[in-house]
């Protein structure tokens, strides 16, 4: 019972992430966020009695990835005039 309880937890993650990767900066920026939530996953899974390592990693992974995806943070640089802006979806700069 309590592997199925998992299971529909990953699942349910994976499938709110599915339609959000417009708002990642690329598949990269997703799958660091998935290999560090993996990695902490195990972490967790090899700590908390009752969850396998395997698990963990998967929750991580996929809780890791979605919050990399929803995460709009954006990446600021200055131009030569010492002005702030950052980079839209489209290419253009976006001054602050």
């Amino acid at each position: 019972m309590k592997t199925i309880k998992i299971i529909a937890a990953v699942s349910a993650l994976s499938v709110a992430g599915a339609g959000a990767p417009a708002f990642a900066q690329s598949a990269e920026h997703i799958l660091r966020g998935a290999g560090i939530g993996a990695a902490g996953g195990v972490v967790a899974g090899a700590v908390i009695p009752g969850l396998s390592v395997g698990e963990g990693a998967l929750i991580g992974g996929a809780g890791g990835a979605l919050v990399n995806t929803l995460n709009k943070e954006r990446r600021y640089y200055r131009d030569s005039h010492g002005r702030k802006y950052y980079i839209d979806k489209h290419g253009r700069r976006r001054y602050k």
